[in-house]
């Protein structure tokens, strides 16, 4: 069983930078696209980025595109969300996710962390 766990998150200003980290345990995910996810109060979960096997393949959703990289250390099982230039819209619950299928598509995750909150005030 696959178990994901995402760190990283905090409140921080506006402008400010963070990085998420969401660790597997129980398989390696190198055959896997990771997804990063986002969900406000009251609003639907949103695509933010993905990265699939190869790490050169990466898409973003156009809101955080230059702001936003993300990357996977394969040997630590290990994706990575670095966020900068921070805007209060972040503001959200971050998730990562695990799926076979390289997509924008949160239905095409199957594997699912808790969640980390990100906070940025104005």
């Amino acid at each position: 069983q696959v178990q994901l766990v995402e760190s990283g998150g905090g409140l921080v200003q506006a402008g400010d930078s963070l990085r998420l980290s969401c660790a597997a345990s129980g398989r390696t995910l190198s055959n896997y696209a990771m997804g990063w996810f986002r969900q406000a109060p009251g609003k639907d979960r949103e695509f933010v980025a993905v990265i699939a096997s190869n790490p050169d393949v990466k898409n973003y959703v156009d809101s955080v595109k230059g702001r936003f990289t993300i990357s996977r250390d394969n040997a630590k099982n290990t994706v990575y969300l670095q966020m900068n230039s921070l805007k209060p819209e972040d503001t959200a619950v971050y998730y990562c996710a695990a799926s076979v299928r390289y997509s924008r598509d949160y239905t095409a995750y199957n594997i699912w962390g808790q969640g980390t909150q990100v906070t940025v005030s104005s």
